[in-house]
């Protein structure tokens, strides 16, 4: 299960930079702590459903994109 966090943290990172958003600016969009979002980008934190539902909309995609490879 940790690999699936990691792979789900990294895809986040990706799509929050191809949008040229910074963890600032996506965890005031959240209105989820900046650390939250550094330890979810890394793996370390276990987010749950509702934190990635308003990581989805933050980023203006699907929640299911968050699991696609």
């Amino acid at each position: 299960m940790i690999g699936t966090y990691k792979k789900v943290g990294e895809r986040i990172k990706r799509l929050r930079k191809e949008k040229d958003m910074t963890q600032e600016k996506l965890a005031e969009l959240t209105k989820i702590e900046a650390r939250s979002i550094v330890d979810i980008e890394s793996g370390k934190r276990n987010p749950t459903l509702k934190t990635l539902t308003k990581i989805a909309r933050a980023l203006e995609i699907e929640l299911a994109q968050l699991f696609e490879k």
